[in-house]
């Protein structure tokens, strides 16, 4: 039987594709990165997926705003085949610029009737970008990604992360229904960012967007303080995340 497979989607500026690959590997998937390009010619390269993930980076310079360009191009050629995607259960990760991603194609934390989003990560509220680690916390839920995590430490790069939705009644809804699973730990918030949200699923847990990145702490030893602090054999947080993905559609 075959490993799961990861379609990990690249663009122009994409430049996380690489180590999120490896980190699916790691966690026994079967990676393939694939340009949106040669995806939008022949959209049939991802049904012999089951994980789909659009990783970090600065994609097309992020010009416009973060993630919009790259946004408008799944929205404009590929809209049918990702939502497909989704509709036959497959899952859907989308990685600091690929959470700006999910968020403007209308995959996660859309209004259900006109598609329209109802979520964007908006300016650190510093002005700043920001590259360091932080604390987080996995709360309890269906979310798949998340599994058996509680509180856990991943760096962060980004200059526009702050969570944001279009009104209280659509973050106190969001919330109500589970899909904010994924916290900064309390009083560490780096940017801004409504209700401490790092991260957003959708209601079924198939579909994860994060700020932080999981697929630069999957050994020990990336972390800036692991001498005498962690075992250096052992696997980072992040690897967590790859392993419960593959495992959920093993």
């Amino acid at each position: 039987m075959l490993a799961p497979r990861a379609l990990v989607l690249r663009a122009p500026g994409t430049n996380c594709d690489h180590e999120t690959a490896h980190a699916f590997e790691r966690a026994g998937g079967i990676a393939r990165r694939v340009h949106v390009r040669a995806l939008a010619e022949r959209p049939a390269i991802a049904d012999d997926c089951q994980i789909l993930c659009i990783p970090g980076g600065f994609s097309y310079g992020d010009d416009i705003a973060s993630g919009r360009i790259f946004a408008l191009e799944l929205k404009t050629r590929l809209s049918d085949a990702l939502f497909r995607f989704r509709d036959r259960g497959g899952l859907l990760l989308g990685i600091c610029n690929g959470f700006q991603v999910l968020l403007q194609t209308g995959l996660l934390l859309a209004d259900p009737a006109s598609g329209a989003p109802l979520a964007t990560l908006a300016h650190n509220r510093s002005g700043r970008f920001i590259d360091r680690w932080v604390r987080l916390r996995a709360l309890p839920g269906p979310c798949v990604f998340l599994k058996g995590l509680g509180d856990f430490e991943l760096p962060i790069a980004h200059g526009e992360g702050r969570f944001v939705t279009c009104s209280a009644a659509a973050l106190a809804a969001f919330e109500a229904a589970g899909q904010l699973p994924l916290r900064y730990a309390a009083g560490t918030n780096p940017n801004g960012a409504a209700a401490d949200v790092a991260g957003a699923s959708d209601p079924s847990g198939r579909i994860l967007g994060l700020m932080p990145h999981p697929e630069r702490f999957i050994d020990a030893t990336q972390h800036p303080a692991w001498q005498g602090r962690l075992d250096p054999h052992a696997a980072g947080s992040g690897l967590a995340l790859f392993v419960n993905a593959v495992k959920a559609v093993s």
